[in-house]
């Protein structure tokens, strides 16, 4: 069953995720072919390099008796063409499994980006930034390692022991004897270090995505932490992290020290030798046949000791792949209902005893923070085409207001409507492509500023790029630059002052030509000249438009057709300018620092009487 998403790729490849093993094998079956030929290449390998011992025993009985007059040569002939055989297909089992661990790896971090970028922003606000991108790189190459040099040497421990044992069953089966003793004793000792080491990899694992959650996290706030001289303590903090995470190193160490099976193997090729010399004292098998079985006991010697490595890189990949497929299955809170209503939008919006709370950031255990009421029981409807100011302390729920429309998130309560229609009823791509919005936070990617504006309309000719620009009063400085149009602006903007951001922003939102437009304190970085000119290119492209408009600048909330005025995640009051000056104390409050002459304030029965 599909999980809900705001965005799905229509020819995606379907994975099965209904557990970990699922899912790593659902990968790997998309290349089978590259999988069926590493396992027949590396099980030619290993019975070519097997079936060498056996020869190299019965040279050693051609020594001893020889039974034809070019016998060493011809043996030693054909071990020499056994061990090139073995070489070359260990060569190309090699190259399968190779190819198979970077399509993996590949796959794996494509499908976590796509379900990335179908979760919702409620989602996102739970998560650590540092620990997703832990899980996009660190994790994900671990899923490499799974296949090479997990599955590969776990392969090879398997067909390191079976082909042995089949040889020497086949030279002699009472020699069995010992060897399959060893492997009980192996599969025993090995499922206790398993479950010894498991607990000790997903720390590990955990632990990196912390570690890398704080960098992060400081490295984005490193204004603030210079600003306060705070780097002591964040040096002592990354310190602690880091610590933890080499001390989960160390624990995964003394569990590999104490890797019992080296020692059974030790003993294992002991008893063997004391069986075959009885059994060559009772004249039950040749000289030839002792150094065959020594031969192939000693190959057991390399997938016993590569197991622990095998072992420890298997378990880290299967605590990455876990960690992955948790944000991978996670279920968003919104669905793209690809199939809901589409229309062209007039920009009608009703709120119906619409409440949001916040549901909180997630501890990584997979609780959740207390969640935070935002709005509670709003109502109100704003007519197409009309300019609405939203006003209110800070903390009122103005921007969460704002977030609703564009289902940013979902209404916890009541309805949100856009033309009639519930905004949970209509196709989600449609509702917000003819949506724009600009936040007081202008968030730019590093691309050219001609990119950066044409974001929203990735079609657009340059020519209707740089008419956007003007509209935003932002032509004049863009053309200053060196590059022009083609300057690339550092991570977020960082190159470019508050304002010019802010100008970029209000230019990709022109071009794109929303039916609704959404201002949340967009003017808020720009000085009182170029905001004479931005609000004339704002009162020409609201023309038509439906505005939604956040800001505490007396000049724009006074030519709003209707005001909203916020107080605690509620609609205290609604109305023109003049008639909340009047009636409305909220209203008057915000007012309190501008030299305005405010009229007396209406009783409620004052003002019932005038309406009447």
């Amino acid at each position: 069953m599909a999980l809900r998403s705001e965005f799905a790729i229509a020819d995606a490849h379907p994975y099965d995720t209904r557990s970990t093993g699922r899912w790593i094998f659902s990968h790997i079956r998309r290349y089978w072919y590259f999988a069926l030929g590493f396992y027949l290449c590396f099980l030619g390998a290993w019975s070519a390099y097997s079936g060498a011992q056996v020869l190299i025993g019965r040279a050693a009985d051609e020594i001893l008796a020889p039974s034809a007059p070019n016998g060493l040569l011809l043996a030693a002939l054909l071990v020499l063409a056994v061990l090139v055989g073995d070489a070359v297909c260990a060569l190309f089992g090699l190259l399968a499994a190779e190819s198979l661990a970077a399509r993996f790896e590949a796959d794996a971090r494509q499908e976590l980006y796509e379900s990335l970028l179908g979760k919702s922003k409620e989602f996102h606000d739970r998560q650590r930034a540092g620990d997703i991108m832990a899980r996009a790189t660190d994790d994900s190459r671990a899923l490499a390692d799974l296949i090479v040099p997990g599955g590969l040497l776990a392969s090879e421990t398997v067909l390191g022991i079976a082909m042995p044992l089949t040889f020497i069953g086949l030279t002699r089966a009472e020699l069995l004897l010992v060897p399959l003793a060893f492997v009980v004793l192996y599969i025993l000792t090995a499922r206790r270090y398993l479950r010894r080491l498991q607990p000790v990899i997903d720390a590990q694992r955990e632990q990196y995505g912390i570690m890398n959650a704080g960098l992060e996290e400081t490295l984005s706030g490193i204004e603030v932490v210079k600003a306060t001289a705070r780097e002591p303590f964040e040096r002592e903090k990354y310190r602690r992290n880091a610590r933890l995470f080499r001390d989960f190193y160390v624990r995964q160490g003394y569990i590999e020290a104490r890797y019992l099976p080296l020692l059974i193997y030790g003993l294992a090729v002991g008893g063997t030798f004391l069986h075959a010399m009885w059994l060559y004292g009772q004249g039950a098998i040749s000289v030839g046949q002792v150094v065959s079985v020594m031969g192939l006991v000693n190959v057991l010697r390399f997938p016993t000791f590569i197991s622990i490595f095998a072992f420890s890189v298997i378990q880290a990949g299967l605590a990455s792949s876990r960690r992955m497929l948790r944000i991978i299955r996670a279920e968003t809170e919104l669905d793209e209902n690809r199939d809901g209503h589409r229309a062209d939008l007039r920009g009608a919006i009703t709120f119906e005893g619409v409440s949001f709370h916040y549901t909180g950031e997630d501890h990584g255990d997979g609780s959740l923070a207390q969640r935070t009421t935002v709005l509670s029981d709003v109502s109100f409807h704003i007519p197409a085409g009309k300019t609405v100011a939203i006003v209110g302390q800070t903390g009122s729920g103005k921007s969460a207001l704002t977030q609703l429309v564009n289902r940013t998130y979902d209404a916890s309560a009541g309805r949100v409507l856009i033309d009639g229609v519930d905004v949970r009823d209509w196709s989600l791509d449609a509702l917000r492509a003819q949506i724009g919005k600009i936040e007081q936070d202008i968030f730019l990617f590093t691309r050219s500023i001609a990119e950066n504006i044409a974001f929203g309309a990735p079609g657009a000719s340059r020519a209707q790029i740089e008419e956007a620009a003007r509209a935003a009063q932002a032509h004049e400085f863009i053309t200053g630059f060196p590059e022009g149009y083609d300057t690339i602006v550092g991570e977020r903007g960082v190159t470019l002052s508050g304002g010019q951001r802010q100008r970029i922003a209000l230019a990709r939102a022109f071009l794109s030509n929303p039916r609704i437009l959404i201002l949340d304190d967009s003017t808020s970085a720009i000085d009182s000249a170029t905001e004479d000119k931005i609000q004339q290119a704002i009162r020409k492209a609201e023309e038509g438009r439906t505005v939604l408009l956040i800001t505490h600048r007396l000049s724009q909330i006074r030519w709003a057709d209707q005001i909203l005025v916020l107080d605690g995640g509620r609609l205290a009051a609604a109305g023109t300018h003049d008639e909340l000056l009047r009636r409305s104390p909220h209203y008057r409050r915000i007012f309190a620092r501008y030299e305005v002459d405010l009229p007396p304030l209406e009783s409620a029965e004052s003002a019932a009487l005038r309406a009447a």
